[in-house]
């Protein structure tokens, strides 16, 4: 039976839950992190009006990567926190990855006519960045495998067996 506050418009609304401080701390904290090596990265390496937006790719494409291998090794390897996700995967690669940046340039491409460039931008950090996704994962994956398997080997210790009758006729 639905209750007398269901479609009323000033029915009580279920509270949020409060977000913790810290939390927030953490996440502008990457966030600043993230956004200033954007914009350093940007200085460093600038890029014309009418050219391939080299500098945006890169960032996004390798933003995609740290993404994907971070969250492969928080989940995975390290110890639970409640810091170290919304630090580095909120925070940081979602101030350093930039989604209206690389529709800026392509808007750029697109008004100075270079339209098969704006093309390649577009369709090229897609599927780039879905590669790098890809990488981030397998390499995350063999991260943790190479340490289970290390972690196999340094719980069973070593066995001696007597040497085989043909070994000890030598």
């Amino acid at each position: 039976m639905a209750s007398e506050a269901d479609g009323h418009p000033f029915a009580a609304r279920p509270r949020r839950r409060r977000q913790d401080p810290r939390v927030l701390a953490a996440i502008a904290l990457g966030g600043f992190l993230g956004g200033e090596a954007r914009y350093l990265l940007g200085l460093a390496f600038p890029t014309g009006r009418a050219a391939f937006p080299a500098t945006t790719f890169a960032i996004n494409i390798s933003g995609s990567f740290i993404l994907a291998l971070l969250l492969m090794l928080i989940l995975e390897v390290w110890p639970p926190t409640k810091y170290i996700r919304p630090l580095f995967c909120t925070g940081f690669c979602g101030a350093y990855t930039t989604f209206s940046t690389w529709m800026v340039d392509t808007d750029r491409l697109i008004s100075a006519g270079r339209y098969g460039i704006a093309a390649a931008d577009v369709f090229g950090s897609l599927f780039a960045g879905l590669a790098a996704t890809a990488l981030g994962l397998v390499v995350g994956r063999a991260v943790i495998a190479y340490r289970n398997r290390r972690r196999a080997a340094m719980s069973v210790p070593e066995q001696h067996s007597e040497p085989s009758e043909s070994e000890a006729l030598r």
